[in-house]
């Protein structure tokens, strides 16, 4: 893709200030009906070292309103980013409904340069290629406009910007041995971004490749893709959705697992406190080798209304040390979880290495309440299946153990249990109307729990 470049086109001064001005006045005005309507934008600015990735930012946001945007200069692994999952720090960076974040380099940092330099290793390329298409394509599906661009310059070009910067005392700093290395070997350097660029070149996501030997005509032709991106969402942006987000193939699935569940299992009190002591000694020792070994576990409780998952919970946790482990309730979303993407503020509750996390429901109700309720459109919660598979696989792959539980009641029980809370003093508060509503339209768990 890269060697099929003319790196030698060019803009005259006089072309690049008449395009410039009448862009950003454009994007000026397209940014605001953006944010009027609701609409994000994800910018990706990457590209070979010294190709003017700076440069091509600083133009591009002049025309901006500030307050609507955020730029991510290239991101330093922090320790507690490291704990976590890779993807996890770019989620906690995705843009609000209506704003615009533009990153430089980002998460092929791991897919390039830290493949270059042996960094990630052979078999988990493909992994790490299958999670950035996953996250691009989870944002895109959201509504977010994704713009992703690579700045290239040649062997030659590179060397002769890098050497103009090394002899000048107040940028001489910015100049580091890696990016003298990429040079050395740029054409080993330049076949692993153009296998990158292959392997994550989507209809979601694709990439614009910017001719950048001259500053003026790589500014103009992002600048000329961000407007023209801007103009066709303004054009359908109060169209309805028609993706398909079909992923769970008719007939291939156990629809009757509830069904088969035997509610008739029970233990007397005396061997449940029997079991229940020694299986929270047992936890309590494996808690601190999860922590020694740095190992992150999420556990997922659901369930229908008042089938147990508050006391489950508790019985388990009365076993953990308190500083390792959270428990997430889920409820309804505040207004800045709503201006995200739905699994957003799931990722920033997930577990750093050692610790647990542990959500008192979770996000299947992305396919459970807010299907029912009509929170979501049909095409929203049939591709959350693939999402939510996703993200748990990413989880498991980082080496976190995901357990999920559901906790299952028949009617019968789930009145019993209604009445009992209503009529016992202290624990009406843990019935509602809602409750009762859903009951009665076999709902299998609250509405307070929804978006």
């Amino acid at each position: 893709m890269i060697s099929s470049l003319d790196l030698s086109k060019s803009l005259t001064k006089e072309e690049y200030k008449e395009k410039k001005e009448k862009l950003a006045a454009s994007l000026c005005e397209k940014q605001r009906l953006l944010w009027e309507k609701g609409v994000s934008t994800l910018i990706l600015i990457d590209g070979f070292d010294g190709a003017g990735k700076g440069k091509v930012i600083n133009e591009l946001i002049l025309p901006l309103t500030p307050k609507s945007f955020r730029v991510h200069s290239r991101i330093t692994e922090t320790e507690n980013e490291l704990m976590h999952p890779y993807m996890w720090r770019f989620w906690e960076r995705v843009p609000e409904k209506g704003n615009i974040d533009i990153f430089e380099q980002a998460w092929y940092e791991r897919v390039w340069r830290d493949r270059f330099k042996e960094k990630t290793k052979v078999k988990a390329v493909g992994t790490a290629f299958n999670e950035i298409n996953s996250f691009e394509k989870m944002l895109v599906d959201d509504g977010v406009i994704m713009l992703k661009f690579m700045l290239v310059i040649s062997k030659k070009e590179q060397k002769k910007r890098l050497a103009a910067l090394r002899d000048n005392k107040e940028t001489k700093w910015r100049v580091t041995k890696n990016d003298l290395l990429h040079n050395e070997h740029y054409d080993e350097y330049a076949k692993l971004c153009d296998e990158m660029l292959v392997a994550t070149d989507t209809e979601s996501a694709p990439w614009t490749l910017v001719e950048a030997e001259d500053d003026r005509y790589a500014v103009i032709k992002v600048m000329s893709a961000v407007e023209r991106a801007f103009a066709k969402r303004l054009e359908s942006v109060d169209s309805p959705a028609v993706k398909d987000g079909k992923f769970l193939p008719e007939g291939q699935y156990d629809l009757s697992a509830l069904g088969n569940v035997d509610l008739t299992k029970t233990l007397s009190r005396d061997e449940y406190k029997i079991r229940l002591k020694a299986v929270q000694k047992e936890l309590r020792e494996l808690h601190s080798v999860l922590y020694a070994k740095r190992i992150p576990v999420v556990l997922g409780f659901e369930g229908w209304d008042a089938a147990g998952k508050g006391g489950a919970i508790h019985r388990l946790t009365e076993a953990l040390d308190p500083r390792g482990y959270r428990v997430n309730p889920t409820s309804s979303p505040n207004d800045i979880e709503k201006a995200h993407h739905y699994l957003w503020r799931f990722w920033n509750r997930m577990p750093k290495d050692g610790h647990i996390a542990i959500f008192d429901r979770t996000w299947y109700g992305r396919v459970m309440v807010e299907r029912i309720e009509g929170f979501c459109s049909t095409a929203e919660w049939e591709r959350a299946y693939r999402e939510i598979n996703d993200m748990e696989k990413q989880l498991a792959d980082h080496g976190a153990i995901v357990l999920k539980f559901w906790l299952q009641i028949d009617k019968d029980e789930q009145k019993r249990r209604f009445d009992s809370r209503a009529n016992t003093p202290g624990k009406e508060w843990k019935i509602t109307d809602e409750d009762w509503r859903n009951r009665e339209n076999g709902r299998s768990t609250s509405r307070r729990s929804t978006r």
